[in-house]
Parts: C-alpha cells; structure tokens; sequence
C-alpha cells in the first residue's frame, strides 16, 4: 500500500499513526483510576470491599460485551465517528463516576463506561488497518501497540498524581477532560483512508459494496480462524489481567517486599511487553509471513516455559524476579499484539477489520472477567506456586487453540 500512496497521503498516514497511537493510550486515563482510589472511596464515601468488586466486575462485562457490538459497529460507521463518539461517551461516564457519592451510581457509571471503552481497539485497530497493507502491517502494528502498555503506566501515574494533589474525585475529572479533548481532535481531524477528503461527508456506498462488506462480516463471524484467536486470546487476557492485577500483591505478600517495592517492581511486566510486541511484530513480516498465529503459538509456548521459570526464581532477589517477569511480559505481549492486532486485521480485510478484532477481543474479555475466581480460588487452596502452574496450563491450551490456523491458507480478504 505505501509504494501507491502519494507524498500528501504518506504525511497523513504518519498523523493517522500518531493520533490513533495517542488515542488508545488516552482511553486508559478513563479507566485506570478507579483501581487508584478504591482505598480513598472506601474510606471517604464507606463503599464496601464486596461493591468495589462488583463494580470492578460490571466494567468488565460491559467491555467484553461492548467489543462485539463495537466492532461491527465500526466496520459500518468508520474509525473516526467510532472512537470520537466512544471517547467522548466515556468522558462522560467518567466525570458522572467522579460526581457520584453512591456505589449504585458508580456502577451504573462504570459499566457504561466500559461500554464506552470498547469502542477504542476496534476503531483504532480499523483505522490502522486501512492505511497500512498486510506485507508491514506486523511490524507497524508492532511499534503501534506500545500504546496500551505505555498508555497503562502513563495513567496510573496521572490518577496517583491527581489524587495526592486534588483528591480521588480529580482523578476521574482530569482524565474526563483530557480523553474528552483527544475525542473531539478525532472527530474533527482523523482521515479514515487514502483518498478521502477531510472534512467531506462520507461517500454513499454502492448496493454491491454494502452486500460485499456484509458478507465479509458474515465471513468473519463464522470463520473458524477467528474463534481459534479468539480461545488463544481468552487464554492470554486470563494471565495477563491476573498478573496486572496480582502481581503487587504477590511480591507484598508472599515475598514481602514493602507496597512500594513491590508496585515498582511489578512494572517489569509492562516493560518486557513493550519489547515483546516490537519483536513479534517484526518476525511476523519477516519470519512467518502471513501466518502469524504460527509465530503467537510458539510464543505461546515459551510463555509457559517462562512461567515456570519465574515460579523458581521469583524468591531468588530483585533482578532475577525483575528479569523472569520482563520475559514473561515479552512473550505474552507479543502474541497478545498479534492476535488481536494485525492478525485479526489480515483477516477482516478492507470490510471487517473492526469485526475481526472486536470479536478477538471480546473474547478476550471473558478471560479478563474471569481471571479473579481463576488466581483466587487456586491461590486460596494450593498456594501462590499452584497459580504459576496453572497460568503454565492455560498458555499451553492457548498456544493449542492455534493449531487449527497453522497449515489453513490466511483467509485474507481485500484489502
């Protein structure tokens, strides 16, 4: 695609990167500071620990359900009304989750916040996937998907800073305003293709092209291929979300670093995932070609070695827990990056790449939503060690779930 785009459209290319780049870390704003304040909201406003889960649960079962609908949402309306709606209803939500004083309110709040949130990746996702061809897209998406690891830390840095300073409230008020902002600059300014005019109305489509994109919907919701990344996808998010949400749990309480050693260490996972989806985006354009849910299965697969790694050096000191945890981060990020990212949009195509990778990630999901019952109940009757072992099983049936993709030609739709 780039060798036919022009000067101008290249120039543009770069800005869709940047923005939509900006645009996914900037959803995280909206949805980091509640895992911040939890401790202030149940002191200041006596919010119990049973409703701060609830209300943990409802934003998650709102996101995954919301990615389905999103995605083939988006392959209809476009990346550019898609995420600028999204982001400005999630905003939205955020401010009236700052305003309230009642966890009913705050549930409400939340859930339809995670409606909102669910708009970012498949927009996104679509927008890159319209200007970059399958032949780049691994390593661009690659270099892309460093937005949601440093879209993270970027907001649980923002919430600390906003509450210390203003107090929990703020800490929904600020990024309301800035994810609000950034909203309205996609609106306005988001080119969706090469070719289309900014500002211009959309083109009306054709009879043969609203049935050729229905049908590449169809394709893509029956498509064995999408259900296999969607089982290896579960997998990962079920690890992930439990190291995230654990991880400085663990290090306070089995190895008892202090809570500040622990939360500094525990970023080791983010920074081996920044390196791991600059990898396996690269080795997908180079090594694996179009097939790159090859190459996110034998990660996968190094996944669960490295898991059991880290099960025996955990308790060896800083930089072998630092180190072991990093190269966890690296092979789980990598093969996340892949499957719900240029994987998923080699097979939606030019019609449904937002379908494709709404349904992966929505799938996905499910595993977020069920990875606190996972950790806790095998923690709670084995032992911390039980929980590594069991990650180690639940990356071997991901990597596994792969396997009906590995010798079937890429269903690659135009593009």
């Amino acid at each position: 695609m780039s060798s036919g785009l022009t000067p101008a459209q290249r120039t543009t290319r770069y800005g869709v990167f940047g923005l939509t780049w900006v645009s996914y870390a900037t959803y995280y704003l909206a949805r980091k500071g509640f895992g911040v304040t939890k401790a202030r909201i149940e002191t200041r406003l006596g919010v119990s620990p049973g409703w701060l889960a609830t209300i943990d649960t409802a934003y998650l079962i709102a996101y995954a359900a919301g990615q389905f609908v999103s995605g083939v949402f988006g392959d209809r309306v476009g990346a550019r009304r898609l995420v600028g709606w999204g982001m400005l209803g999630s905003a939205v939500a955020c401010a009236l989750f700052g305003s309230a004083s009642g966890a009913l309110v705050m549930l409400l709040a939340f859930a339809a916040n995670g409606l909102f949130q669910s708009t970012g990746w498949p927009g996104n996702t679509k927008a890159m996937a319209d200007w970059y061809a399958p032949a780049e897209r691994g390593t661009v998406m690659g270099v892309w998907s460093t937005c949601y690891q440093a879209g993270g830390l970027l907001a649980t840095a923002f919430a600390t800073l906003l509450l210390s300073a203003f107090g929990w409230r703020w800490a929904f008020f600020g990024p309301a305003l800035v994810v609000g902002g950034v909203g309205l600059v996609v609106l306005i300014t988001l080119t969706e293709r090469p070719g289309e005019r900014r500002g211009a109305p959309p083109p009306v489509p054709t009879a043969e092209e609203v049935a050729t994109a229905q049908a590449e919907r169809r394709r893509v919701i029956l498509s064995p291929t999408v259900w296999s990344f969607g089982a290896a996808y579960f997998c990962l998010k079920i690890i992930r979300y439990s190291i995230l949400f654990w991880l400085p749990y663990y290090l306070h309480n089995a190895l008892e670093y202090t809570e500040a050693k622990a939360g500094y260490l525990s970023v080791s996972f983010e920074v081996g995932g920044i390196v791991g989806v600059l990898i396996a985006g690269a080795l997908s354009d180079r090594v694996a070609g179009r097939r790159r849910s090859v190459l996110a299965s034998a990660m996968m697969g190094l996944l669960a070695l490295s898991l059991l790694l880290y099960s025996v050096v955990a308790a060896w000191g800083v930089w072998p827990n630092f180190a072991a945890m990093a190269l966890v981060g690296l092979l789980l990020f990598g093969p996340d990056s892949l499957l719900a990212g240029a994987a998923a949009q080699d097979l939606g195509g030019k019609h449904a790449a937002a379908t494709a990778t709404g349904f992966v990630n929505g799938m996905g999901s499910v595993g977020a939503i069920l990875q606190g019952a996972f950790t806790v109940t095998l923690r709670e009757h084995l032992g911390w060690d039980a929980v590594f072992y069991g990650f180690l099983v639940v990356a071997a049936l991901g990597a596994l779930a792969l396997a009906p993709t590995w010798r079937r030609v890429p269903e690659v739709a135009a593009t």
